[in-house]
């Protein structure tokens, strides 16, 4: 499987999937899941609940949305692999944020969360066959691709880790 031609997914996801190296799935992993995961490792604990300005997300709740985002997108890519007939829902980040009480969390628990959150999703798309790989379905009214899908989860996390880097000095 080639990486995804752009009548796979919308525009909106272009950034994401431009941030990650790779012709497939197998060499984003290669790439990436080494350096997505002790990325958060080695954060300073007196930084998790740091904010950069009114109203922005903590650390905590940045890497609670990466790992709610990477849930439903593999969710996603689950459900058009099985044909799921009907468009999936979207879902609003910032209601997930405002509720998921990432402030309360232990930051070694979700590290280990999301560390195994990315072996549950590296499987999941071990599982696809090629077939599988270049279905697509619909979110709300948009198409993309299971192919796309995968590019973007890592993609979403590598975009993160940036804005981590230039916003909040970690």
């Amino acid at each position: 499987m080639s990486r995804p031609k752009q009548e796979e997914y919308t525009s909106f996801f272009s950034n994401y999937i431009n941030l990650t190296t790779g012709n497939n799935y197998s060499e984003l992993i290669k790439n990436h899941d080494e350096i997505i995961c002790d990325f958060w490792t080695k954060i300073p604990f007196e930084k998790w609940m740091y904010s950069y300005a009114d109203h922005k997300w903590s650390i905590k709740q940045l890497f609670q949305h990466v790992i709610d985002t990477e849930r439903i997108l593999a969710f996603r890519a689950l459900s058009i692999a099985r044909k799921e007939p009907h468009p999936l829902m979207s879902f609003n980040e910032n209601e997930y944020a405002k509720n998921g009480d990432a402030k309360n969390r232990d930051p070694l628990s979700m590290i280990n969360e999301f560390r195994f959150l990315r072996k549950s999703t590296n499987h999941l798309y071990d599982s696809f066959n090629n077939k599988e790989k270049i279905l697509t379905g619909k979110v709300v009214d948009k198409i993309i691709s299971v192919n796309a899908l995968g590019f973007i989860i890592i993609g979403h996390s590598l975009h993160h880790i940036n804005v981590c880097k230039k916003h909040y000095g970690v």
